[in-house]
């Protein structure tokens, strides 16, 4: 098959399989493989051959989006970008946040999910080989204004799809840097924080006599499946033996 891009950039991380895959216009040697990581830049075309099945991921990126990133994280002018191709390279710290987005996007967690995506590219700027950039420093956390209006959007919005880009405009920060001085705040990601308040919540719900289903969509869980696995997670138990204990 032929893979031609145009337009914006593509990371892609074999996830299952892939000894089957060659690039026919690269090292006829090389084959796919768990984890092998590929990229290809914005106006990048190759040739492949597949023969096995396989699971992969594809992150798609804007050039716009990226070089926006670049800039704001770098402080360096965006005409600066310059992204490398790479055909089945070993990348772990980037192979782990792809594959964090892939489960996310899976489970329908979307603030996961974004700050993964946001991750992921910051963790392409800062390899050594792919570019070694530092991000510049940022002291301190959110200002207390600013805690106090996430904080509160956050609450009000549980019931909601939470955008990690809606979070950060409150701040008038990068979504980068709002992950990072958000931490510094409150000792956990963004998503950490939504978490725990949607568990939170659906706690203070079971104590009632809502159908389970209903909490989990009261509490902004995309499914009564998703919201069994995070309240598990945060508390040891189901939803269903939570609310028999109370």
């Amino acid at each position: 098959m032929s893979y031609e891009r145009p337009d914006g950039h593509t990371f892609s991380l074999y996830l299952n399989g892939g000894a089957g895959t060659r690039r026919l216009d690269g090292s006829p040697a090389a084959r796919g493989r768990p984890g092998a990581l590929c990229i290809m830049p914005q106006g990048h075309s190759s040739e492949w051959e597949i023969t096995d099945p396989f699971d992969f991921v594809h992150l798609y990126v804007s050039d716009d989006q990226m070089r926006r990133m670049f800039a704001e994280t770098f402080d360096r002018d965006a005409r600066l970008m310059v992204l490398a191709e790479a055909t089945f390279a070993d990348a772990p710290v980037l192979a782990h946040t792809l594959r964090q987005l892939t489960e996310a996007m899976l489970a329908g967690d979307h603030l996961l999910a974004e700050e993964a995506m946001t991750q992921t590219i910051n963790n392409f700027f800062v390899d050594s080989r792919y570019g070694g950039m530092r991000p510049c420093a940022i002291s301190g956390g959110l200002a207390p204004h600013v805690r106090r209006r996430i904080l509160e959007y956050i609450e009000a919005h549980l019931d909601e799809t939470i955008r990690l880009q809606d979070l950060a405009a409150i701040g008038q920060l990068s979504a980068f840097h709002f992950q990072r001085m958000f931490r510094a705040s409150h000792g956990v990601s963004p998503h950490g924080w939504v978490a725990h308040r949607r568990v939170e919540r659906a706690k203070s719900m079971l104590r009632g006599t809502d159908p389970i289903a209903q909490i989990a969509s009261a509490c902004g869980f995309s499914s009564q499946s998703h919201m069994t696995r995070a309240f598990k997670s945060g508390t040891g138990v189901t939803p269903s033996a939570y609310r028999q204990r109370q």
